[in-house]
């Protein structure tokens, strides 16, 4: 899961919306120095990360791009999983993608001061770019995943990434299908979050 993933799969606080969106960049026992809820928020993404990586259904999509990316192979199906998640928004929420990317950004801007310095360095490309909404399309993923490379150690491979895409897309659209639901059931019975009510409106639904 990439980011309009993890804030989807925040439900309605927004502290814990923010700790699931800088969760990459705390690392170790550096969760305990955030606020209660923004700790939660970090341990979710902790867990979506975890629930991911070891699932049947990522792993065969990883075989499908491992042989460029290798060990970040897991990157980028978590950014065609974005890409399904925007391009089928309606059936996860009755609140249209814009608007919800856009209060997403909002509220990140005002807890600016709490994002970690790391994510501070990349954060206004990520708005100028308008990333969460670059997933809808393809063409949008590649320049994600060029962003992402030369924002981290993922290598850049784009463009091999987005043949694949391309070629396997049925496929990789399956898996999404299949998966999706099974991380929304994982988050709602462990965390008491109620994700689906994220139709009704966000942020505090």
């Amino acid at each position: 899961m990439n980011f309009l993933a993890h804030t989807y799969l925040s439900g309605c606080n927004e502290d814990i919306i923010v700790g699931n969106f800088m969760g990459d960049y705390v690392k170790g026992r550096n969760y305990m120095l955030f606020p209660e809820l923004v700790k939660k928020g970090i341990l979710i993404h902790r867990d979506i990360d975890s629930f991911t990586d070891m699932h049947p259904i990522t792993s065969r999509g990883k075989r499908r791009v491992a042989d460029k990316y290798h060990k970040y192979a897991g990157i980028v199906i978590d950014i065609f999983y974005d890409h399904f998640l925007a391009s089928q928004w309606d059936r996860f929420s009755t609140l249209p993608l814009n608007e919800f990317v856009n209060r997403t950004y909002d509220l990140l801007k005002r807890n600016y001061t709490v994002l970690p310095e790391a994510v501070k360095r990349w954060f206004p490309t990520f708005l100028e770019n308008n990333w969460m909404m670059a997933y809808q399309t393809v063409d949008g993923i590649e320049l994600v995943l060029e962003r992402m490379a030369a924002n981290t150690s993922l290598p850049n491979h784009a463009e091999y990434a987005v043949e694949v895409l391309r070629d396997r897309y049925p496929s990789f659209q399956e898996d999404f299908q299949e998966f999706f639901p099974l991380i929304i059931q994982f988050l709602e019975e462990k965390y008491g979050i109620d994700i689906i009510e994220q139709r009704a409106g966000y942020p505090g639904c």
